[in-house]
C-alpha cells in the first residue's frame, strides 16, 4: 500500500514538530515554535501542501497554530501521543485500495473476493503501525536529523540579487 503525499507530510510535519518539542523540553527552556514556511523549507515540500496538511492536523487536534509575530506551530499532546496507524488512517480518509466503482467498472466487481481482502489488508496495515507513537519515530538518531534540518541560509548578496530581480519587473 502507498500512502498519499498529503499523509507522507503529515506525518513529516507532526515528526518535525516532535522533535522540536522533545528538544526544547530536554533543555528546559522557552519554546522555540517553527512557522508553515519553515517546515515547508526545511521539509522540501512546497508551502501550499505543507499549508494544507498543517490546517487538517489542527482541525485534528495534532499540531496547535498561533497566527501573529510571535505565532508559529507547536506539536499538542495528542500529536506527541498519537499512534501512527491512528494519525495515517485519519490522514488517509476513507477509501479502498482499488476503486472498483472507476468511469470503467470492474467487471468483476459483482462476484470479486479481492476487493474484500484488500480492505482487510488495509485495516491490518494502519493497525500494523499502531505499535508506534510519534514520540517513538523521534527518538535519536531520527531525531537528531530532524532538528538538523535548516532552512537554506540566504547571504547577503543572494539578498541583493533578489531585490534587484523584483524590481526590474
Amino acid at each position: 500500500m502507498q500512502l498519499t503525499r498529503f499523509t507522507d507530510i503529515g506525518l513529516r510535519v507532526v515528526m518535525r514538530l516532535a522533535a522540536a518539542d522533545r528538544a526544547d523540553s530536554k533543555k528546559h527552556s522557552d519554546r522555540r515554535t517553527l512557522t508553515t514556511r519553515d517546515l515547508a523549507t526545511e521539509l522540501s515540500v512546497p508551502y501550499t501542501h505543507v499549508a494544507k496538511v498543517v490546517s487538517r492536523l489542527s482541525e485534528m487536534g495534532v499540531v496547535h497554530s498561533r497566527r501573529g509575530r510571535s505565532g508559529g506551530l507547536m506539536i499538542t499532546e495528542l500529536g506527541r501521543d498519537a499512534r501512527v496507524g491512528w494519525l495515517a488512517e485519519t490522514l488517509e480518509g476513507p477509501g479502498e485500495v482499488v476503486d472498483c466503482n472507476s468511469p470503467e467498472p470492474c467487471p468483476l466487481r459483482g462476484a470479486c473476493r479481492l476487493r474484500g481482502a484488500l480492505a482487510q489488508a488495509r485495516t491490518a496495515f494502519f493497525r500494523s503501525l499502531d505499535d508506534q507513537v510519534i514520540a517513538d519515530l523521534v527518538a535519536d538518531p531520527t531525531g537528531a536529523v530532524l532538528l538538523a534540518l535548516r532552512a537554506p541560509q540566504v547571504t547577503p548578496d543572494h539578498t541583493a540579487a533578489r531585490a534587484r530581480d523584483h524590481t526590474a519587473d
